[in-house]
C-alpha cells in the first residue's frame, strides 16, 4: 500500500514545479476558470472574422462557409447544409442543450425553483425583452425587416457576465447573480420566440416522431436506464427528426436538456455508505463499480455541464462567432447601415430598450412590495442591465433565421456588433462608478 500511497500524493504536471506547468498549463488553468475566457475568446473569433472579410479575403471565407457537406450511409443521407450550416445547426444544438441543462438545473435546484426569489428578475427580464422588440417594430413594420423583432430581444450570458466579472469586487456578488437570473429567463424566452415565431415548412410527421423521440428518453430515465451512450444515439436521432420537421434543430438540444435529471439518483449519505463499506483489499471491479454509484450522487445536469461547457463556450461559441461575424465594413456598408431601420431598430433596442425595459418593469415592480437585493443601487442596477443589453451570440444566431436576404442580415450583423459595443462601455462605465449609497434602494 505504500506504493499506492506515494502515487496518490504525487503532485499532478500542472500543480509541480515544472516550467512548462508553471508558464502555460497553470495559467491557462487559470484562464478557463476565469469568467471572463468565453467572452474573451468570442472576441478573437469576432477580430478574426472581421480581418478574414475586410483584409482582401472576403472570398475565401464565404467560399468555406458556403462548402457543402454531404452525408450518406446507402440510401439514406443527411440533408444537403454548408459548413456554416452545420454549425449553426449541429454544433449549435449542443450549445442550447448546456442552455438547457443550465436552464433545468436553475428550475429544480437553483433560484428559478424559489417562486420568491426569480420573481423579480424574471420581471425584469420580460421588461427586457418586450420593449426592445417593441422599440425595434416601431422602426421596422413591414416587409422582410419586420421579422427581426426577435434580434434585440437576447442577452449573450458570456459577455453580459464576462463585464460584471472584470470589474471583480467594485460590483457587488448580488447584481451578477441577478444578472445570471434574468439571463436564464432571457434565454427562456429566447428559446420560445425560437420555437414558435422563427420556424417554417412543418412537417407534422418529423415533429411527432421527435416528440415520441423524447417520450422515450423520458420513459427510459424513468426505468433507471442510466447508460449515457443510449441517450446520446437517441438525442443525434431526436436532433435530425426536428432538423428535418421544420423546427430549428436546436430545440432539440434545449428539450433534451430540460429532460436530463437535475436531482441525484442516489443520495449523499448512500454514496459513502457504499464508499465506506469497501474493503481494503477491494478489487479493481469493486473500486470501479463505487465510483460509478458514488458518482450519482452527483446531479447528471451538473456533470454534464462540467463536461460539456468548456467545450462549448471555448470552442462551439468561437466557431460559431467566426462563421457569422464576417461581415464587410466598408464606408458604403457603414453608410447604409447608418441609415438603415434595420440596423438602428437593433441598436435602440437593444442599448436603449433592454436597459429602459429591466429597469422599468423592476422599478414597477418594488412599488409593489418586491425589492433590489440588499446592497444593490440602482445605478449600478441599470449597469447591469445595460450589460443585458450585449445580445451578440444569440442575437446574431436568430438574425440568421430571421432574414433570408444577405444585405439586409449583413445590416443586422452591423447593428448587433455595434449595439454590443455601446452596451458593454456603457455597462463598464455604470457599473464602475455607480455605487452611489444616495440612490440605494432602502
Amino acid at each position: 500500500m505504500a506504493g499506492s500511497d506515494s502515487i496518490l500524493k504525487r503532485p499532478t504536471f500542472a500543480s509541480s514545479n515544472n516550467s512548462l506547468a508553471k508558464f502555460v498549463a497553470r495559467p491557462v488553468l487559470r484562464f478557463i476558470d476565469r469568467e471572463v475566457a468565453g467572452g474573451v475568446l468570442l472576441l478573437v473569433a469576432t477580430a478574426a472574422a472581421l480581418l478574414w472579410v475586410n483584409l482582401g479575403w472576403g472570398e475565401s471565407y464565404h467560399d468555406f462557409w458556403h462548402t457543402e457537406i454531404e452525408l450518406a450511409v446507402g440510401s439514406w443521407h443527411l440533408p444537403h447544409m454548408s459548413v456554416g450550416h452545420f454549425v449553426n445547426d449541429a454544433l449549435m444544438a449542443l450549445f442550447f442543450f448546456v442552455v438547457g441543462l443550465e436552464i433545468k438545473r436553475e428550475l429544480v435546484t437553483g433560484d428559478l425553483s424559489s417562486p420568491r426569489a426569480a420573481a423579480l428578475p424574471a420581471i425584469g427580464a420580460l421588461g427586457g425583452m418586450v420593449v426592445p422588440a417593441l422599440l425595434y417594430f416601431a422602426l421596422n413594420t413591414s416587409g422582410e425587416a419586420a421579422r427581426g423583432w426577435g434580434i434585440p430581444m437576447a442577452t449573450d450570458i458570456a459577455f453580459a457576465v464576462g463585464i460584471v466579472a472584470l470589474l471583480g469586487s467594485r460590483v457587488s456578488p448580488k447584481i451578477k447573480l441577478f444578472l445570471l437570473t434574468l439571463a436564464i429567463v432571457d434565454d427562456i424566452g429566447a428559446i420560445a420566440v425560437i420555437a414558435i415565431f422563427y420556424t417554417s415548412d412543418l412537417s407534422v410527421k418529423w415533429l411527432v416522431t421527435a416528440i415520441l423521440g423524447l417520450v422515450t428518453v423520458w420513459i427510459l430515465q424513468r426505468a433507471r436506464v442510466w447508460a449515457i451512450p443510449v441517450y446520446a444515439v437517441l438525442g443525434v436521432f431526436i436532433w435530425y427528426a426536428t432538423l428535418e420537421s421544420g423546427v430549428h434543430a436546436t430545440i432539440a438540444g434545449v428539450a433534451l436538456g430540460l429532460l436530463t435529471p437535475a436531482r441525484p439518483l442516489l443520495g449523499k449519505r448512500d454514496a459513502q455508505q457504499i464508499v465506506d463499506a469497501l474493503p481494503s483489499d477491494a478489487t479493481v471491479d469493486e473500486v470501479r463499480h463505487a465510483s460509478f454509484l458514488a458518482q450519482e450522487s452527483v446531479p447528471l445536469t451538473v456533470r454534464l455541464e462540467n463536461l460539456l461547457h468548456p467545450f462549448t463556450a471555448f470552442i462551439i461559441i468561437p466557431i460559431f462567432a467566426l462563421a457569422n461575424a464576417g461581415i464587410e465594413l466598408s464606408g458604403e456598408t457603414i453608410s447604409e447601415a447608418a441609415s438603415s431601420n434595420v440596423t438602428l431598430g437593433i441598436i435602440l433596442g437593444l442599448v436603449v430598450g433592454k436597459p429602459l425595459g429591466i429597469g422599468l418593469f423592476t422599478w414597477i415592480a418594488t412599488r409593489f412590495g418586491f425589492g433590489l437585493p440588499e446592497g444593490v443601487h440602482w445605478p449600478q442596477f441599470l449597469g447591469m442591465a445595460l450589460a443585458a443589453g450585449i445580445g451578440f451570440t444569440v442575437s446574431i444566431f436568430v438574425g440568421g433565421l430571421a432574414f433570408d436576404t444577405q444585405a439586409v442580415s449583413e445590416m443586422a450583423k452591423i447593428g448587433i456588433l455595434a449595439a454590443s459595443i455601446l452596451a458593454a462601455i456603457g455597462a463598464l462605465l455604470l457599473l464602475r462608478f455607480g455605487k452611489s449609497d444616495s440612490l440605494s434602494n432602502d
